[in-house]
């Protein structure tokens, strides 16, 4: 929270509030938002610009980790393959290990991503904006391998209209 303090009121602290903010780590980036439209010291595109940006460069983010994590431990195509049951273990296709990575990741968020990539592939980003299950959003369509683009074209249109919506829930005229 320090580098915020001297950052100050400038757009850079809603920039590093909004990336933080769309990472696993929580944030404020609206409340930021928020107040500084209210203060009125910038104009208003280029708050809403610096928080769309550092949230989307945050999102992108954990898309590039969950491309990592699919070079380290691929994923096992469940929708794709019919015969596949959800409730056999995975196995690692290089050792046929058991998937420690899936094993570790099988929570509800994650397979609820898998299944809205697996079923609308980048436009499933378009919810990325969402509250828990954005960032698994994220993670999980850079380790099913979707297209990089599309990936980011659908979280930053999706995070622009967020942020559009805050800014007209608090009142403030754009």
């Amino acid at each position: 929270m320090e580098l915020l303090t001297v950052l100050g009121d400038s757009p850079w602290a809603l920039f590093v509030s909004a990336l933080i903010s769309s990472t696993l780590l929580p944030g404020g980036s609206e409340a930021l938002l928020i107040w500084q439209l209210e203060q009125a010291l910038y104009p208003a595109w280029l708050l809403l610009m610096a928080a769309t940006s550092g949230n989307v460069l945050g999102s992108m983010l954990t898309f590039v980790m969950g491309r990592w994590l699919a070079l380290r431990y691929p994923l096992p195509l469940s929708a794709a393959a019919p015969e596949s049951d959800s409730n056999v273990l995975q196995l690692n296709s290089a050792t046929q290990q058991p998937d420690k990575a899936m094993q570790r990741s099988d929570g509800a968020a994650r397979q609820r991503a898998q299944r809205w990539l697996e079923r609308f592939g980048p436009l499933a980003l378009l919810m990325a904006w969402l509250p828990i299950v954005g960032d698994p959003l994220c993670l999980m369509a850079g380790w099913l391998r979707l297209n990089w683009v599309s990936s980011l074209v659908m979280i930053t249109a999706g995070k622009t209209v967020r942020y559009l919506v805050v800014a007209g829930v608090a009142g403030v005229a754009l």
